[in-house]
């Protein structure tokens, strides 16, 4: 017996409105909230104002229609919502003076681009404000910016969930009782507060980009995120840190296809298919690069993105310039002293003048007492002395290297090492 299956109803317009919510929270909800936490002065707020109002929208566009502005639609649902619990709860006391203000001049019916990016660059520097301890300002930005799960987040960080929810809470107490204002800064402190959210952004993405610890080398899910949040820093204060830290971020990104096996294990750069590298991410990169360099004042963002440009241009690591590269890190570790930029031109100089001159680089950064609980450095001296047929030192490093390491991935990179050593 034969017979056609039965064809799939056709979608209905319910079905459309239905999809078209679904779109607009992945899309827009995280704008949405921004104005609402605007409009209410209350994180929490915010948030529950947020869900009644998508609640409202999975009601009524199937039956009603999918509103022109569906931005202004939410927020101006969420409004209302809000003033109902507000009233309910006060039991119908007058609002406060400025939220009533606030919740009745709203200019949510707007649908310039402006208005909606501006609360979400306000909000970013709210979640960001120096008041906040640094491990807050990520944890607030990833939730309410980015829109992450607690749960995501604390996977991310290897904090526990609740821990990170504890952070989340105090952070958002903190900007309520010490009245944190809801704004981008002045020109004046601009300077200053553009450092806090750069760096927040930054260390996003590098956590992304080279996870701490876990099952995999990278955590693709944070890197997408930073580099939405440095388009959006870029494109609304068009300041050179801004376009380097961005430049840096896609330049970095673009070897991400090469960068671990199908199976998950780490592949050194020297080792990468540069065929895989995303070529349209290196051009805006290195154009990034050199709009941050034109500008005059440059920051270490810039010189860090100058540096991966050069990797990301060189046809090999044979053809890579390397002199031209411990020129950048010499004026790096002057501009950002830091042991881990002393170790990374440590690595460039073994590959400029020889693999003895690397690790003569490395044990001064070790006799100043600096990075010996640090993995990578271990196991860059161990590379180096493996290079150089110093088998017994090169065993000792990566042991040492393998011991200290929380990643899976690097603890078979160095396994293997240790495994090659003894053949």
């Amino acid at each position: 017996m034969t017979g056609k299956l039965p064809e799939e109803p056709a979608p209905t317009a319910a079905d459309h409105a239905r999809d078209a919510v679904n779109t607009v929270y992945r899309d827009q909800s995280r704008a949405v909230l921004a104005t609402l936490i605007r409009l209410l002065g209350d994180f929490d707020r915010a948030e529950e104002a947020l869900q009644e109002a998508f609640r409202a929208a999975l009601e009524q566009w199937p039956r009603d229609g999918v509103p022109a502005n569906p931005r202004a639609w939410l927020v101006s649902t969420g409004r209302f919502k809000a003033i109902d619990a507000l009233r309910k709860r006060a039991n119908l006391e007058p609002l406060p003076d400025d939220l009533a203000e606030r919740l009745t001049t709203d200019d949510s019916d707007a649908d310039g681009r402006d208005s909606i990016e501006d609360d979400r660059l306000r909000l970013i520097f709210t979640c960001c404000h120096p008041a906040l301890a640094e491990e807050a300002q990520i944890a607030l930005t990833l939730r309410e910016v980015c829109g992450l799960t607690t749960e995501e987040i604390a996977r991310a960080f290897l904090t526990a969930p609740a821990t990170l929810a504890q952070r989340i809470v105090r952070a958002k107490a903190k900007i309520r009782t010490a009245r944190i204002p809801y704004q981008v800064p002045s020109r004046a402190d601009l300077p200053d507060r553009l450092d806090a959210v750069l760096r927040v952004v930054y260390l996003v993405f590098n956590e992304g980009y080279a996870a701490s610890s876990g099952a995999t080398i990278t955590r693709h899910d944070l890197s997408n995120e930073a580099i939405s949040l440095g388009r959006l820093l870029f494109e609304l204060l068009p300041e050179a840190d801004g376009a380097g830290l961005l430049g840096l971020m896609l330049l970095q990104d673009s070897r991400r296809a090469a960068r671990t096996t199908p199976e998950g294990d780490l592949v050194l750069l020297e080792d990468q298919d540069r065929a895989l590298w995303n070529r349209p991410s290196i051009a805006e990169g290195t154009a990034l690069v050199e709009r941050a360099l034109s500008a005059g004042e440059v920051g270490p963002y810039t010189i860090q993105a100058a540096i991966a440009a050069v990797h990301a241009n060189a046809a090999s690591t044979a053809a890579t310039d390397w002199g031209q590269i411990v020129a950048l890190y010499d004026l790096l570790v002057r501009s950002e002293p830091s042991p881990v930029i002393e170790l990374n031109r440590a690595v460039a100089l073994a590959m400029r003048d020889g693999a003895e001159a690397g690790v003569k680089s490395i044990d001064a950064i070790f006799a100043r007492g600096d990075l010996g609980n640090y993995h990578l450095a271990h196991a860059a001296r161990a590379d180096l002395c493996r290079r150089l047929g110093r088998t017994e030192e090169a065993r000792v490093a990566y042991e040492r290297a393998l011991g200290l390491t929380q990643q899976e991935p690097e603890r078979r990179f160095l396994q293997r090492r240790l495994a090659e050593l003894k053949k």
